[in-house]
């Protein structure tokens, strides 16, 4: 009987590490936003190329316990880009380096947008990611990767990041490629800075 025992003493051991180890890497990063409840969408918002005279139409959902941003992006009267963004609030991300998000897209390139108070319009840090078809993913940005940006254009000059004074977090398509459009979202992590 002993020996019939320790094999399973010793993988039941082992599963144990593992399963310890796995909750350990999960801690690592800080849950920001989830979407398991019916009504994570309220906390969201669109903006889309309307407010430039554009009749693009970005719309949000949850569906699955996921956010789906979906819609038809036009290139009609110069529009070309729709957006999903977290409605303001305080959010302090200094004690990360940068975010991680699952996505399930279809082949399109999409922009992740930071939002800081700003006097400058339109303004953001944005960084680029490309998603593959009804494919899920998880993509890394670290904060340095995020370019100061203006009406989509690089702003010359523009000061890092500072994570501290992030107030909403959005996705953004605006790739000159008109039609139908979906990008899911499972979850979006802050991931600690080395040594946290």
């Amino acid at each position: 009987m002993l020996r019939s025992r320790i094999p399973l003493q010793a993988v039941a051991v082992l599963f144990g590490i593992q399963v310890a180890l796995l909750v350990k890497a999960e801690d690592n990063q800080t849950v920001l936003f989830d979407f398991s409840k019916p009504d994570s969408a309220e906390a969201w918002q669109t903006v889309n190329d309307g407010v430039m005279g554009g009749v693009s139409d970005g719309k949000v959902r949850i569906t699955e316990k996921n956010l789906e941003f979906y819609g038809t992006l036009s290139l009609e009267n110069n529009g070309g880009f729709a957006s999903v963004r977290s409605k303001a609030a305080k959010m302090d991300l200094s004690k990360y380096d940068g975010l991680v998000f699952k996505v399930r897209g279809d082949g399109r390139e999409y922009y992740l947008n930071l939002y800081v108070p700003t006097n400058q319009i339109a303004f953001s840090y944005r960084a680029s990611f490309k998603t593959e078809n009804d494919k899920w993913n998880e993509v890394t940005i670290p904060f340095k990767d995020l370019m100061a940006t203006s009406f989509g254009r690089v702003v010359e000059k523009g000061k890092p990041l500072n994570p501290s004074n992030v107030e909403s977090v959005g996705f953004l398509l605006a790739d000159k490629k008109a039609g139908p459009f979906k990008l899911k979202v499972s979850w979006i992590k802050g991931t600690p800075k080395a040594g946290k």
